[in-house]
C-alpha cells in the first residue's frame, strides 16, 4: 500500500459523504467502454461478491464513522444483471451499518435487455429511487456499431416498464458515433425527450486507452459535425424544459443527479467493490483509495481481509486542480468559499490563475462567484490546464 506525506490541510467541516459501489460484470464488453468491466463467462458469483461488498464496506467504517451519507450509486459494468433479491441484502446490510439520509438518493445502472426489466419492480421494492439506463442510441445499426446487447425495442420496453415503477430516471445518450449524420443525432434526441425522463446524459464518443476503438479507430463525425451535433442537444433540451448544469447533464427541475453533484462539487465519497476508487477527507488530510480491479483478485483479497490496492493522501500542491478538474464541469461553476471549505487552502492559491483564464475569455466571476463561459464550457480541457500543478 503506497502513502504520500501531506502537510495539514485544515478542513474545518467535513464534505458531504456519498457510497460507490461497482459491479464489474456485462454481458459484453462493449468496443468503446475503457471502465472496469469484464464479460461474464461462466455466470456471476452473485452470493459472494455481495458478500465482499458487505466486508468492504465494514473493513472501512473507521474512516467514515459518524458521518451520514447523502446518497448511493451502483455503477459498473452492469449491476442489473444481480437480482433484486440481491440488491435488497446489500442495500439492508449498508443500512444496518452507516447512517443513510432518509431521503438519500440510490441509484441503480441498468441496461435494456428482456432479461432485466421484469427485475425493475424488485429494485424499487429494495429501496432504489432512481435508474441510470444505457441506451446510447436508439439507432439499430448504431447500436451494432457500439456493440450493444439491446436494439430499439428493448430500449422503448425498459423505458416503460421504469416509468411505471420510477418517478426519477436517466437515459445515457451517445452522439458523434460512427457514420452519424445530424439527422441520426437529432432522431436519437427526440426519442430520448419524448420518453419522458427526468435527466438525460449526452455524452460525445470519446476513442479512449486500452478500448477496442482506440485500437481499431471507426470512421468518426469531424469536429465540426460533432459541435453541431453537441449545441443541437443543448437547443432541443433547452426547449423541452430540461436545465444543463453539468458538460454533459441535462435535468428537469429538482431533478439534478445528487451523487454526481457531490463528485463535482468535490465531495467525499467511500467506493466499494472491484476497481472501486474512493475519496475521504479527514481534518488533517484527504485520501484517494483504489481497490484491486480483475474481480478474482478482489474477492481473493477481501476474503484476506482488505481490497485496497493503493491508498494515497493527495498532496496540497495538487487539490487546486483536483478542485478545479470537478467544480469547472458545473455550467455554474462553484461559490467562492466552497474552495476553503473542501480544500482547506486559502483562495489566494489560484486567485492569479482564475485571473488568466477571466482575461482570456474561459471564467468569469464576481466577489462571491466562478464560473466558466460559454467558451470555458466548450473548451474546457484547455480550462482545466491553467489550474495544473507546477
Amino acid at each position: 500500500m503506497q502513502t504520500v506525506s501531506f502537510s495539514q490541510s485544515g478542513l474545518t467541516a467535513l464534505p458531504p459523504l456519498a457510497l460507490y459501489i461497482h459491479f464489474p460484470w456485462c454481458v459484453r464488453k462493449c468496443p468503446y467502454c475503457d471502465f472496469n468491466s469484464h464479460a461474464v463467462k461462466d455466470g456471476v458469483p452473485e452470493v459472494a461478491y455481495i458478500d465482499a461488498l458487505i466486508a468492504d464496506l465494514e473493513s472501512n467504517l473507521p474512516q467514515v464513522w459518524g458521518r451520514s451519507v447523502s446518497s448511493i450509486f451502483m455503477g459498473g459494468g452492469t449491476p442489473s444483471l444481480f437480482s433484486a433479491a440481491s440488491m435488497d441484502r446489500l442495500l439492508e446490510a449498508i443500512r444496518a451499518r452507516i447512517k443513510l439520509n432518509p431521503d438519500a438518493e440510490i441509484t441503480l445502472e441498468a441496461n435494456p435487455g428482456t432479461f432485466e426489466i421484469e427485475k425493475f419492480a424488485g429494485y424499487k421494492a429494495a429501496g432504489i429511487n432512481r435508474l441510470s439506463i444505457g441506451i446510447q442510441s436508439f439507432n439499430a445499426e448504431h447500436l451494432t456499431a457500439l456493440g450493444r446487447i439491446h436494439n430499439r425495442d428493448e430500449a422503448l420496453r425498459a423505458i416503460e416498464i421504469a416509468a411505471k415503477h420510477f418517478d426519477n430516471y436517466n437515459l445515457d445518450i451517445m452522439y458523434a458515433l460512427p457514420k452519424q449524420t445530424l439527422l441520426e443525432a437529432e432522431a436519437d434526441i427526440d426519442q430520448a425527450i419524448a420518453c419522458g425522463s427526468t435527466h438525460l446524459s449526452a455524452y460525445h464518443l470519446t476513442l479512449e486507452p486500452n478500448t477496442l476503438f482506440h485500437r481499431y479507430p471507426p470512421a468518426l463525425p469531424d469536429d465540426d459535425l460533432a459541435a453541431d451535433m453537441q449545441e443541437m442537444i443543448e437547443a432541443k433540451l433547452a426547449a423541452a424544459g430540461f436545465e444543463h448544469y453539468e458538460t454533459s447533464a441535462f435535468a428537469k427541475s429538482g431533478r439534478r443527479s445528487q451523487h454526481n453533484l457531490n463528485y463535482w462539487q468535490f465531495g467525499d465519497y467511500l467506493g466499494i467493490g472491484a476497481g472501486a476508487h474512493g475519496k475521504i477527507s479527514f481534518h488533517d488530510k484527504i485520501i484517494r483509495q483504489a481497490r484491486f480491479k480483475q474481480p478474482s483478485e478482489y474477492l481473493a483479497k477481501m476474503a484476506a481481509g482488505s481490497a485496497i490496492q493503493t491508498e494515497e493522501i493527495i498532496e496540497k500542491s495538487a487539490l487546486p486542480f483536483e478542485f478545479m478538474l470537478n467544480t469547472l464541469r458545473l455550467t455554474g461553476g462553484f461559490p467562492i468559499a466552497l474552495f476553503t471549505e473542501r480544500t482547506g487552502l486559502p483562495m489566494t492559491k489560484i486567485i492569479h490563475e482564475i485571473e488568466r483564464a477571466c482575461a482570456e475569455g474561459l471564467l468569469e466571476r464576481d466577489l462571491h462567484h466562478v464560473k466558466p463561459t460559454l467558451k470555458g464550457q466548450r473548451f474546457l480541457n484547455v480550462l482545466m490546464e491553467r489550474f495544473l500543478p507546477e
